[in-house]
């Protein structure tokens, strides 16, 4: 494990850019693990504009996102497929026969959840996953109490995000209560993970991911038995962590 401190929200997105940017000039077939809400849209931000500025190609690359919510079409504003393209696709010269989304609205939940891993395991596998963390340590959306070797399913939304994702939607009562997510195990399997956050109500969060017990009642605390995992937080997300033992462990 890794943790990298810096001293806000921009430069947590421009660390995390130029990490998954590195990853596309080593390897310009990669696959990509991708997140939503509202953390990564800086690092996509910085994304295009490193695309636009002709370091970094996007032609061959794969991506997966991590969840969508379901019941929503792609079409819907909402929707992760919608914000994917709005807050970044639209932007770079990525085949959209490569993007691969959970589909909100299939008709069998099961079989699209079985296929989405095969489509992974036919890709080769996630090279580098993006991931935010919930106030309550969800990874993707598996919330508290998902098991560990859960694969990619559909889960029931916990209350505190069904409340932290309402500021997304013109009220509570829209915010959809199930989501399709890529399991813990599916995430562990990227072959590297990097985890931003910032703001003083992730901090908790992020000292029980890195320090506390690795339990399912804490989702990102098993990010502790990744090989290859980066934590890029700013000073008040890591505001509960103690900086100097950091450096000694991990920086």
């Amino acid at each position: 494990m890794r943790i990298i401190c810096v001293d806000n929200y921009n430069q947590v997105s421009k660390k995390a850019a130029n990490i998954v940017a590195s990853q596309l000039i080593l390897k310009p077939n990669s696959v990509l693990g991708l997140a939503t809400g509202s953390t990564p849209l800086g690092m996509y931000k910085q994304l295009i504009k490193t695309y636009e500025d002709g370091h970094i190609d996007f032609e061959e690359v794969t991506t997966f996102n991590l969840d969508e919510y379901y019941g929503l079409n792609k079409n819907n504003e909402q929707s992760y497929y919608y914000y994917m393209y709005e807050n970044f696709f639209k932007y770079i010269n990525i085949d959209m026969n490569k993007v691969n989304i959970p589909n909100g609205m299939a008709k069998n939940i099961d079989d699209e959840c079985l296929e989405y891993e095969r489509k992974i395991r036919k890709a080769g596998g996630i090279d580098i996953q993006v991931l935010g963390i919930g106030r309550n340590g969800h990874i993707g959306f598996n919330e508290p109490d998902i098991k560990f070797e859960a694969l990619t399913h559909m889960v029931n939304l916990d209350e505190q995000t069904i409340k932290d994702n309402s500021r997304f939607f013109d009220s509570i009562e829209d915010v959809p209560t199930k989501a399709i997510s890529m399991g813990i195990k599916t995430i562990m399997h990227a072959k590297k993970i990097i985890l931003l956050a910032s703001g003083i109500e992730k901090s908790d969060a992020i000292y029980k991911a890195i320090y506390g017990k690795i339990t399912p009642k804490l989702p990102a605390s098993v990010l502790q038995l990744h090989p290859d995992v980066v934590f890029i937080v700013d000073k008040e997300a890591a505001s509960k962590l103690d900086l100097e033992k950091l450096k000694e462990e991990y920086l």
